[in-house]
């Protein structure tokens, strides 16, 4: 069984000009494991078909048919508790332009104790600094602690880049 499949992914957004159709038919599957690159022309849906495996769409946007199951469990249709639960724990997406999910008033420490708390990951008794020191080295960052004091535009695209992974 493969960890995400997508089948028949059918998106539209509903404007006052009509149905929209940004996605048409995606299918793919992702093995555990493996890496998956989707490519295509710009506006080709691309975006669109991860907002939709996230249910991130803007208001007007709708998943009007197809399937999407992540380890086995169907998210099309899924209540926002069970896509909360899912979110930032068990599927992320990195944005090209990292300055839309960061904070630019927070320090990159404030921003990644926060997602620390909130995944709930690490049970009671958790050093979130240590953590996030741990966590930027893995991502190859120089001087882990100096770079949570700093805020992201102070650090370079690719270093936000990996701060939000």
């Amino acid at each position: 069984m493969a960890l995400l499949e997508v089948k028949d992914l059918h998106t539209s957004f509903f404007t006052d000009a009509g149905e929209v159709k940004a996605v048409n038919g995606v299918s793919f599957n992702l093995e555990r494991g493996k890496v998956l690159g989707i490519v295509g022309e710009s506006g080709s849906g691309k975006s669109v078909t991860v907002y939709s495996v996230l249910q991130i769409l803007a208001s007007a946007g709708k998943i009007v048919g197809g399937s999407v199951k992540f380890d086995g469990q169907e998210l099309v249709g899924a209540g926002e508790k069970v896509m909360k639960n899912i979110r930032g724990n068990k599927i992320s997406i990195i944005f090209q332009d990292p300055m839309t999910s960061l904070n630019p008033i927070m320090t990159i420490g404030e921003q990644m104790y926060e997602v620390i708390r909130r995944t709930n990951a690490y049970g009671e008794d958790y050093d979130e600094r240590a953590i996030a020191i741990d966590l930027l080295k893995k991502m190859g960052l120089s001087t882990p602690e100096r770079r949570l004091s700093q805020y992201p535009h102070e650090l370079s695209g690719g270093m936000r880049q990996r701060v939000c992974i």
